[in-house]
């Protein structure tokens, strides 16, 4: 068979892959979460969270509400050189983003079934 006839049929049954699990993961919430930051988001995001009395003051402060830190859990960065993870029970995270026009770290105390937000910063531009 030439190689021509070979790349045909290859491209033919990868097509319809494609095509299939399109139809077939369409409407689904799958995610890739492969890297060490976004699977360590993604199992903060899944857990129940608590907010400490002065993380609760200081996102009063600057007129922020908890929806702050859940945005920030979807789109900020894992500080992992300021973490703590080689903890054996909770492991410290610290994480920071732009949130509203202003930058906020947070420090979370990531346990088996609960997060709690520990610590929050309004950092200034």
């Amino acid at each position: 068979m030439k190689l021509a006839y070979r790349l045909a049929y290859f491209s033919g049954g990868f097509i319809i892959g494609i095509a299939l699990l399109f139809f077939i993961l369409s409407g689904k919430k799958t995610s890739c979460a492969y890297g060490p930051e976004a699977r360590t988001l993604k199992n903060i995001r899944l857990k129940e969270r608590a907010f400490s009395e002065s993380t609760l003051q200081i996102l009063r402060e600057h007129k922020l509400d908890t929806s702050a830190v859940s945005m920030l859990l979807e789109d900020g960065d894992v500080l992992f050189s300021e973490s703590n993870t080689d903890l054996d029970s909770c492991r410290l995270y610290v994480i920071e983003g732009e949130i509203l026009e202003k930058n906020l770290k947070i420090t979370v105390e990531n346990c088996e079934k609960l997060v709690t937000v520990l610590d929050a910063a309004v950092i200034q531009n």
